[in-house]
Parts: structure tokens; sequence; C-alpha cells
């Protein structure tokens, strides 16, 4: 599928475009500024963009008022057709939030069951006790989000809710000619409802993409093949940082061999999960990282280690943000994008997986993993790849079974000749390709 072989490229549009704290219901066309970012994307080499989610809302976008209407702080939804076109007309495909969990308190049927109380036909939409009194004094209660009462949780399990979504998802397709969804705080939405999305989506596009946000537990629950294609690797994103700050690429290794490797219980051998170093919920890894000399390894790994992997944008160049400082921290608004050498080091490594069917598909193995150094196998039938790291500041000499005598780096294009041990330098990271 067209998903395990592209690398994402999220945005945080209301951040990027910088709107107004909370919905001021004045029209504004930022979302053209978008459309001035596409050269990047293409530059870069992603081929796929993910939308935090846009629609018209109270405030940030999960708070939604209206699925059907692009925020009016960002435009219209011509504009948000136009820009849709442009960027499939640059071959970049588009998944866009589903935030069907929960809505704003300005949502349309929740203000009629706020106005009309036992007498809305939409009552039943969401979890109402008519009997007790919420924070906001509307003489009745409702369940929130965990603890987040301007996020007013869906009924889920309502035929009318379900079929008012999924008419939603089905008008997306067709004027947006979107390719998938990721569902926002997917472990806490009902299977059945997941599989009945599936289904859904399946008979209107049998290549929709469908990825769900987990942050812990089993992914397996919800990635299967009556439910969601893939879910957030947040176990593998702590461990990537982590263990160069630590000095202990055993962290990373051990995870990813738990969930990847050929061992029969490993967890999740042949499943793309969703890899990332940061995003729109957590501290840039620019400002995660204690080295900033481990950031191009870091992303070796993220772009050579199973999985569909995602750009946050603006870390492409290293942009800093800290969670404690706020969300406005991780969603900035730059004003154009900027290249530099880690942007080119992560471009080479974006179209280095794009063009890899070992990287995109191989099996995983460790070939060598010591505290510095970490040596991961993808192979399949036609490719096979050795990706190597040294996080140490001092040169090491590796001894491992390559399974081969010769490889060319295609990062570099060098030939490197693996008899007698191979010499990993300083900081360094190696794509290669064996012939």
């Amino acid at each position: 599928m067209w998903y395990e072989e592209s690398v994402f490229y999220q945005m945080n549009l209301f951040g990027f475009c910088q709107v107004p704290e909370y919905n001021d219901g004045v029209l504004t066309r930022r979302i053209e500024k978008v459309s001035r970012w596409i050269p990047h994307m293409v530059r870069l080499g992603v081929n796929a963009v993910y939308f935090c989610p846009f629609f018209q809302s109270d405030a940030h976008g999960y708070d939604t008022r209206d699925f059907l209407e692009l925020d009016c702080r960002l435009g219209t939804n011509e504009d948000l057709e136009l820009l849709c076109r442009q960027l499939h007309d640059a071959g970049i495909r588009i998944v866009f939030d589903g935030v069907f969990h929960h809505v704003g308190r300005g949502f349309w049927a929740f203000q009629d069951v706020l106005k009309n109380r036992e007498q809305s036909p939409y009552k039943d939409w969401f979890f109402i006790d008519f009997n007790r009194n919420d924070g906001y004094q509307d003489g009745l209660w409702y369940e929130g989000w965990e603890g987040h009462y301007e996020l007013v949780k869906l009924n889920l399990y309502h035929p009318q809710v379900k079929e008012y979504l999924f008419s939603c998802v089905g008008q997306w397709m067709e004027r947006y000619h979107i390719d998938g969804l990721r569902l926002d705080v997917a472990y806490m939405v009902e299977p059945d409802f997941l599989k009945e999305l599936r289904q859904y989506c399946l008979k209107r596009n049998p290549e929709f993409f469908l990825l769900g946000e987990m942050i812990h537990g089993d992914y397996n629950r919800l990635v299967n093949d009556e439910m969601l294609h893939s879910a957030t690797n947040y176990e593998c994103y702590k461990g990537l940082y982590s263990s160069f700050n630590s000095m202990n690429l055993f962290e990373i290794g051990h995870s990813l061999q738990r969930q990847f490797g050929s061992d029969p219980w490993c967890l999740y051998r042949g499943k793309h999960l969703f890899s990332f170093a940061d995003n729109h919920d957590v501290t840039r890894v620019a400002s995660e990282l204690t080295n900033p000399r481990h950031l191009p390894l870091l992303y070796a790994l993220l772009l050579a280690m199973p999985g569909i992997p995602c750009i946050y944008y603006g870390s492409e160049w290293g942009a800093k943000g800290e969670k404690r400082q706020g969300d406005s921290a991780l969603r900035p608004a730059f004003d154009q994008p900027e290249w530099n050498e880690l942007t080119d080091f992560i471009s080479k490594c974006i179209h280095i997986h794009k063009n890899s069917p070992a990287l995109c598909y191989g099996d995983f193995r460790i070939a060598l993993m010591t505290n510095r150094q970490l040596i991961i196998e993808r192979r399949c039938q036609d490719q096979q790849m050795l990706i190597a790291v040294n996080a140490d500041e001092n040169d090491y000499m590796a001894h491992f079974d390559a399974r081969a005598g010769r490889a060319r780096d295609l990062l570099t294009g060098d030939v490197h000749d693996f008899g007698g041990g191979s010499l990993l330098p300083a900081f360094s990271a190696f794509y290669w390709e064996v012939f």
C-alpha cells in the first residue's frame, strides 16, 4: 500500500498559520500560506502530509463546532479544496485528523441540547445527566474528555452519531479526495466504531489509510485487519531520544527487537507502526537531546527502522520547542522554511527510505549493539541494507556478521568492504546497501 512506502510530514495549521487563540468569527484566508510550503515538502522528499484538525472549532481544533466547514480563521472550504488539489498535483497524499471522540461546547448539536434540554433530538448524542450541574452552570452535567469539559464526549454507540460522522468522512473523501484519517485519542474510541469506520472507508477506497493515536498498551488491540492500519509508536519515540541521552542504545535496540524481531514472541512483526521523533504534543527532539551531534544519528535510525516515518514541520532543520512552555512553543508559525546541514541529511535519508524495498518492507535484525553503537539489518528478497550509527565521540572499529562482503553507502556513494572490520568515525551514520 502507498502508506507503507511513504514518509509523512505533519503540520499543525492553527499554529503554522498563527490563528487567534479563540475563534473570532473573522474570515481570514491564512491557509494559503501552506501552498507556499509545498515546494519545500517536495524538495525534502516527503510524499504524504498529515494535518492536525482544522475544521470550525472553539479554539484549538480539537474542540470542533462543525466537521464540514474549514475554520474561518484559516479560510473557506474552497481554499481547502484548492490546497488539497495542489498537494495531490505535487504527488503528496493527504491525511485529515478525525477527532471523533469529543467535540467542542460550540458544536451545533450540543448547543441544541443546552437550549432545548430534554426536548433536544440530540440529547442522546452525548452522556448527559439533567439532574446535575457542570462547572459552566449549564443546569446539566455531561462527560468530558479526561476531565477537560471544554471537550464534550460523543456517544459513539448511537446510530445517528455514527451516521453523521461517517457522512462527514464520506464528504471529505468526495470533495477533498483525502487518502486517510488519523484518529485522535484512538485508544479511547470504541472498537466497534473503528470496525464500522474501516468498512465504511474500505467500500469507498480500498487504499484508504486509518492511523490511530495510541500512547501506551498493546497496539495490536486496535491495529489489525478489522480496525486500524497503523498506530503512533510512542514506545520507540521515547526510546530514540532517551537512548542517545543516556548513551544506552540498548534501549532503542531492545524496543525494536521486541516489536519487530524474527522471534515468535515479537509483537508487531510485519506491521507498519507510525514512527516519529516529535509532534505537536511533545517537546521538539532538538530540545530533548542533550548532545546536538546526535540529532542526525537519531533521524538516521528513525528513517531506517521498521515503520512509517513522520517529520514534524520545522524539526527538519532543528527547530526547538519545549512542552513546559505551552502549546504555542510546540506549534510555531515559521515565516519560511529553512534548509541547513541537518535538513540536507534528513532529505537524503527520506529519499533512500522511499526507494528502498528493504527499509519499507524488510525484516529486522540487530547485527551489532553496544551502549554507543548500533548496526541494524533490513532485508527483503531484493535488497539487503545495513544501517550503522556511532553515537560516541571516538571512532569505533565494528566487527559483526554482515552476511556479505561489500556494500555501497547510499548517503555518500562510497563503496565499503566489510573484511577486517568496519570503521565507524565519531558521530557517524551509514546506509549500506549490500551488493
